[in-house]
Protein backbone atom coordinates (compact mmCIF):
# COMPACT_ATOMS: atom_id res chain seq x y z
CA UNK A 1 0.00 0.00 0.00
CA UNK A 2 2.93 2.36 0.46
CA UNK A 3 5.79 2.96 -1.91
CA UNK A 4 8.96 4.97 -1.50
CA UNK A 5 8.98 6.86 -4.77
CA UNK A 6 6.31 7.85 -7.29
CA UNK A 7 8.25 6.55 -10.30
CA UNK A 8 7.38 3.03 -9.12
CA UNK A 9 3.94 3.66 -10.57
CA UNK A 10 5.29 4.52 -14.04
CA UNK A 11 7.66 1.64 -14.79
CA UNK A 12 7.17 -1.64 -16.52
CA UNK A 13 7.29 -5.14 -15.12
CA UNK A 14 10.77 -6.38 -14.44
CA UNK A 15 12.12 -3.07 -13.06
CA UNK A 16 11.30 -4.14 -9.50
CA UNK A 17 11.23 -7.37 -7.55
CA UNK A 18 9.69 -8.37 -4.25
CA UNK A 19 11.80 -9.10 -1.21
CA UNK A 20 11.50 -12.77 -0.23
CA UNK A 21 10.58 -13.49 3.36
CA UNK A 22 10.46 -17.31 2.98
CA UNK A 23 7.17 -17.63 4.83
CA UNK A 24 5.47 -20.23 2.62
CA UNK A 25 5.62 -21.23 -1.06
CA UNK A 26 4.40 -18.53 -3.48
CA UNK A 27 4.01 -15.98 -0.64
CA UNK A 28 5.01 -12.38 -1.32
CA UNK A 29 4.89 -11.22 2.29
CA UNK A 30 3.41 -11.52 5.73
CA UNK A 31 -0.08 -10.43 6.86
CA UNK A 32 -0.59 -8.32 3.75
CA UNK A 33 2.86 -6.73 3.87
CA UNK A 34 5.34 -6.90 1.02
CA UNK A 35 8.36 -4.83 0.04
CA UNK A 36 9.36 -4.12 -3.55
CA UNK A 37 12.88 -3.01 -4.42
CA UNK A 38 14.34 -1.68 -7.64
CA UNK A 39 16.61 -4.08 -9.50
CA UNK A 40 20.17 -3.36 -8.46
CA UNK A 41 19.30 -2.79 -4.79
CA UNK A 42 21.00 -5.41 -2.62
CA UNK A 43 18.85 -7.00 0.09
CA UNK A 44 21.19 -7.56 3.03
CA UNK A 45 18.57 -8.88 5.45
CA UNK A 46 14.87 -9.73 5.21
CA UNK A 47 12.62 -11.10 7.92
CA UNK A 48 9.02 -11.23 9.05
CA UNK A 49 8.27 -9.49 12.35
CA UNK A 50 5.71 -10.98 14.70
CA UNK A 51 3.85 -8.12 16.35
CA UNK A 52 2.03 -8.52 19.66
CA UNK A 53 -1.63 -8.29 18.70
CA UNK A 54 -5.23 -9.10 19.40
CA UNK A 55 -5.85 -10.00 15.76
CA UNK A 56 -3.44 -11.39 13.15
CA UNK A 57 -1.14 -8.52 12.26
CA UNK A 58 2.49 -8.35 11.33
CA UNK A 59 5.34 -6.47 9.75
CA UNK A 60 8.25 -7.20 7.45
CA UNK A 61 11.75 -5.79 7.61
CA UNK A 62 14.31 -5.39 4.85
CA UNK A 63 17.77 -3.91 5.24
CA UNK A 64 18.90 -2.66 1.86
CA UNK A 65 22.11 -1.42 0.29
CA UNK A 66 21.36 1.22 -2.34
CA UNK A 67 23.66 3.28 -4.57
CA UNK A 68 23.26 6.09 -2.00
CA UNK A 69 23.80 4.02 1.15
CA UNK A 70 22.07 1.63 3.52
CA UNK A 71 18.41 1.97 4.49
CA UNK A 72 16.03 -0.11 6.62
CA UNK A 73 12.41 -0.48 5.45
CA UNK A 74 9.62 -1.84 7.63
CA UNK A 75 6.25 -2.61 6.07
CA UNK A 76 3.54 -2.90 8.70
CA UNK A 77 -0.14 -3.55 9.22
CA UNK A 78 -1.02 -2.40 12.72
CA UNK A 79 -3.88 -3.46 14.96
CA UNK A 80 -7.32 -1.85 15.01
CA UNK A 81 -7.09 -1.39 18.79
CA UNK A 82 -5.28 1.76 19.92
CA UNK A 83 -3.78 -0.04 22.90
CA UNK A 84 -2.29 -2.77 20.71
CA UNK A 85 -1.04 -0.18 18.16
CA UNK A 86 0.88 1.55 20.94
CA UNK A 87 2.30 -1.80 22.08
CA UNK A 88 3.24 -2.72 18.50
CA UNK A 89 5.06 0.56 17.88
CA UNK A 90 6.80 0.25 21.25
CA UNK A 91 7.91 -3.27 20.32
CA UNK A 92 9.21 -2.03 16.95
CA UNK A 93 11.21 0.77 18.66
CA UNK A 94 12.63 -1.75 21.14
CA UNK A 95 13.57 -4.08 18.28
CA UNK A 96 15.38 -1.22 16.51
CA UNK A 97 17.28 -0.23 19.67
CA UNK A 98 19.30 -3.48 19.58
CA UNK A 99 20.16 -3.26 15.86
CA UNK A 100 22.84 -1.30 14.09
CA UNK A 101 21.86 2.32 13.47
CA UNK A 102 20.56 2.81 9.93
CA UNK A 103 18.22 5.29 8.20
CA UNK A 104 14.77 3.78 8.78
CA UNK A 105 11.38 3.99 7.08
CA UNK A 106 8.13 2.57 8.45
CA UNK A 107 5.20 2.35 6.08
CA UNK A 108 1.81 0.77 5.74
CA UNK A 109 -1.65 0.59 7.24
CA UNK A 110 -1.45 2.11 10.72
CA UNK A 111 -5.21 1.71 11.32
CA UNK A 112 -4.98 4.97 13.24
CA UNK A 113 -7.92 7.28 12.58
CA UNK A 114 -6.36 10.24 14.41
CA UNK A 115 -4.79 13.03 12.41
CA UNK A 116 -1.50 14.57 13.36
CA UNK A 117 1.79 12.92 14.16
CA UNK A 118 1.57 13.01 17.96
CA UNK A 119 -2.04 11.85 18.16
CA UNK A 120 -1.44 9.06 15.66
CA UNK A 121 1.88 7.72 16.82
CA UNK A 122 2.43 8.63 20.49
CA UNK A 123 5.23 6.11 21.05
CA UNK A 124 7.47 7.25 18.19
CA UNK A 125 10.62 9.09 19.24
CA UNK A 126 10.86 12.70 18.03
CA UNK A 127 13.51 11.73 15.44
CA UNK A 128 10.69 10.29 13.29
CA UNK A 129 8.52 12.35 10.93
CA UNK A 130 5.39 11.38 9.03
CA UNK A 131 5.27 12.23 5.32
CA UNK A 132 2.13 14.21 4.46
CA UNK A 133 0.57 11.93 1.87
CA UNK A 134 -3.16 12.58 2.12
CA UNK A 135 -6.30 10.51 2.69
CA UNK A 136 -6.00 6.95 1.38
CA UNK A 137 -9.07 5.18 2.78
CA UNK A 138 -11.69 4.24 1.54
CA UNK A 139 -11.01 4.14 -2.22
CA UNK A 140 -14.62 5.04 -3.04
CA UNK A 141 -14.29 8.31 -1.12
CA UNK A 142 -10.87 8.77 0.51
CA UNK A 143 -11.26 10.77 3.73
CA UNK A 144 -9.08 8.93 6.27
CA UNK A 145 -5.28 8.97 6.63
CA UNK A 146 -4.93 5.33 7.73
CA UNK A 147 -1.79 4.65 5.67
CA UNK A 148 1.44 6.42 6.55
CA UNK A 149 5.10 6.66 5.63
CA UNK A 150 7.21 7.49 8.66
CA UNK A 151 10.94 8.18 8.35
CA UNK A 152 13.75 9.13 10.67
CA UNK A 153 15.86 12.28 10.60
CA UNK A 154 18.51 10.69 8.36
CA UNK A 155 16.03 11.03 5.47
CA UNK A 156 14.43 14.05 3.86
CA UNK A 157 11.01 13.89 2.21
CA UNK A 158 11.09 15.83 -1.07
CA UNK A 159 7.47 15.08 -2.02
CA UNK A 160 4.63 12.74 -1.07
CA UNK A 161 1.07 11.95 -2.03
CA UNK A 162 -1.65 9.42 -2.79
CA UNK A 163 -1.82 7.49 -6.05
CA UNK A 164 -5.42 7.54 -7.27
CA UNK A 165 -6.22 5.47 -10.36
CA UNK A 166 -8.88 3.01 -11.46
CA UNK A 167 -6.40 0.15 -11.13
CA UNK A 168 -5.47 1.19 -7.57
CA UNK A 169 -9.15 1.37 -6.64
CA UNK A 170 -9.66 -2.20 -7.88
CA UNK A 171 -6.60 -3.54 -6.06
CA UNK A 172 -7.58 -2.63 -2.50
CA UNK A 173 -9.89 -0.62 -0.30
CA UNK A 174 -6.83 1.57 0.45
CA UNK A 175 -5.15 3.78 -2.16
CA UNK A 176 -1.35 3.50 -2.40
CA UNK A 177 0.61 6.31 -0.80
CA UNK A 178 4.09 7.36 -1.90
CA UNK A 179 7.01 9.49 -0.74
CA UNK A 180 10.16 10.61 -2.53
CA UNK A 181 12.80 10.23 0.18
CA UNK A 182 16.50 11.02 0.01
CA UNK A 183 19.35 10.44 2.43
CA UNK A 184 20.55 13.65 4.04
CA UNK A 185 24.17 14.59 3.31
Amino acid sequence: RAVITPDLLDVGPGDYRHVRFDMRPLSLGWHGNAILVRNGVDVKRAEPLYLPSFEPRGAVLAELETAHGAVRVIGMHLDLSGLFRIRQLGWLMEMLSVRSPMPTIFMGDTNDWNRGRRAAMPTLPSRFTTAVCGPSFHTRRPTLHLDRIIHDEALHCRASGVHDSDLAKRASDHLPIWADLELRA
